[in-house]
């Protein structure tokens, strides 16, 4: 899928999630990279088959005092 020189990540590598954005909602909270993948604001990801990654970065448990 993906046409950058040179090629992103596929979604089967470890460094998957550093494939350029091609598409995106903030509203809904996704990304989508040019590989397939699709990573979820919650650190979820869906690689272009339909499996799900376990999120792989820390995400806050608490929101900062207002």
């Amino acid at each position: 899928m993906c046409t950058h020189e040179p090629p992103c990540p596929s979604a089967t590598e470890s460094d998957r999630e550093a494939a350029q954005v091609v598409e995106s909602d903030e509203t809904l909270g996704w990304l989508l990279l040019c590989n397939g993948l699709v990573v979820f604001d919650t650190a979820g990801a869906q690689v272009p088959h339909g499996c799900v990654v376990r999120p792989s970065r820390a995400t806050p448990t608490t929101r900062p005092a207002a």
